[in-house]
């Protein structure tokens, strides 16, 4: 079906950007390492961002590059040591005004409207 085509084209182009947003808003909340961070952006996008590991680690030496996040060492109960992420100062700001600029635009009233109306739509 040609709906379902296009919308899977759109939201592979979607999720690609929406990656960065995720790990920055998990490392927000708490240190992670990158392993941990696949599942857990599977789980708070219920499912609709799927990412390898690859990924993850390509996003996260790029964020570390442009000291947008710090990592650290930590010893593992199992196995060897794992590199743990955290936000820093400067990522935060990014996460900050990334949100207030295209997250919160969703819940501005005509924009919301728009919305409401077309999932209350029967076209």
């Amino acid at each position: 079906m040609k709906v379902d085509e296009l919308l899977a084209q759109w939201e592979d182009t979607y999720k690609k950007g929406l990656l960065s947003f995720w790990i920055l808003l998990l490392l927000y909340q708490e240190e992670m390492y990158a392993y941990e961070m696949t599942a857990v952006i599977a789980e708070i996008s219920q499912g609709t961002v799927i990412v390898d590991e690859k990924s993850v680690y390509r996003a996260l030496k790029r964020f570390e590059d442009n000291q947008i996040i710090q990592s650290s060492l930590r010893k593992s109960d199992v196995g060897p040591p794992r590199r743990y992420f955290r936000l820093t100062a400067l990522g935060e700001t990014l996460l900050r005004r990334f949100c207030q600029r295209n997250i919160l635009v969703f819940e501005e009233p005509t924009v919301a409207a728009a919305i409401a109306s077309l999932l209350s739509s029967n076209k």
